[in-house]
């Protein structure tokens, strides 16, 4: 199992100065070459959206939202617009959206040709009094709030069908996602504002060739997010069945509620992900106070994050780059 490879947080100076934070994913995976620039300037890129809307007042469940649907209309990654098909050759998204201030939280699973399923999410958490719905009953709650469905050939792109065509089996996907090249993963982003709310999003095609109706972590409060304005907000990626396994979200805040940093405490919970279930992933994650990390077990994750005006961003172990941003 590699070690954790974490990046960075901010100076301990401003601890006790909370700040508008936004952190994104595009997913913690093996990037081939090939798409590694592509997943660099996505993430970077929809960071800058969540920091737009925060720097115009708008909230963390703003910004948040705001972010995982550029990474959503983004064939790069796996998530709406060039999402994962399942072995049957068809789209099933799932989404989470949860807002730290009163745990508010909604859910869709399996959701067909939703353009945007974490804004469909966020409608279930709004609109109803529920806070997950799945398969058919998303999809007819979509169609009553005006939420239209798209055609699969709009939502697939030529390189997901090539690659489809040459992993026919789940077991090969598993395996060629995680070590070696082939498939890409989930996307997310947390986030914290200026009023000290945090808010947590997750979007995700889930693992090519998975068997119809097959659910991962994205969706599951506790597993592909949680958000709480006591302890932080986190965004999970990697191996779903590891990820639910060891509830990866909550594991990472309880180690927060314990006086850990997040970094420290989304390292441990990796590495005991790697250790009980040897399942490897990578998690973002923000706290009250502003700190955050950026945190992976697999070869590479895309990531980004925007703090006090500065852009930060890598994609190989130990890199942090950053970059001034105008105001």
């Amino acid at each position: 199992m590699a070690e954790t490879r974490f990046l960075g947080t901010p100076s301990e100076d401003r601890l006790n100065q909370a700040s508008a934070v936004i952190v994104v994913h595009g997913g913690a995976w093996a990037i081939p070459d090939d798409l590694a620039k592509a997943s660099v300037d996505g993430v970077k890129l929809a960071a800058c959206e969540g920091r737009s809307v925060l720097k115009r007042g708008g909230s963390a469940l703003d910004a948040v939202e705001a972010a995982v649907r550029k990474l959503e209309d983004n064939v790069v990654f796996n998530a709406g617009h060039g999402a994962a098909l399942n072995a049957e050759g068809k789209l099933e998204l799932d989404a989470i959206i949860m807002d730290g201030k009163t745990l508010a939280c909604g859910a869709v699973s399996s959701v067909k040709n939703i353009a945007n399923p974490v804004s469909l999410a966020r409608a279930v958490m709004e609109k109803t009094d529920h806070i997950m719905l799945t398969d058919r009953g998303a999809n007819l709650f979509a169609e009553s709030i005006g939420i239209p469905t798209v055609s699969t050939d709009t939502l697939v792109t030529e390189y997901e069908r090539r690659e489809w065509e040459k992993q026919k089996t789940y077991v090969t996907g598993v395996v060629e996602d995680f070590n070696s090249q082939w498939q890409h993963d989930t996307v997310g982003a947390v986030a914290l504002d200026s009023a000290g709310n945090v808010a947590c999003a997750t979007s995700t095609g889930g693992i090519r060739n998975k068997m119809v109706g097959r659910v991962g972590d994205s969706p599951i409060i506790g597993a592909g997010g949680y958000a709480d304005n006591l302890s932080g907000a986190v965004s999970c990626t990697g191996h779903g069945e590891s990820i639910l396994k060891v509830t990866l979200a909550s594991r990472i805040l309880s180690l927060v509620e314990q006086g850990k940093s997040v970094a420290e405490s989304s390292q441990l919970a990796l590495n005991y992900m790697g250790d009980r279930v040897r399942g490897a992933g990578g998690a973002i994650a923000v706290s009250p106070s502003g700190q955050w990390a950026a945190t992976f077990t697999t070869e590479r994750m895309a990531w980004a994050a925007v703090d006090q005006d500065v852009l930060f961003y890598g994609l190989e172990p130990n890199e942090e780059l950053k970059q001034p941003l105008t105001q």
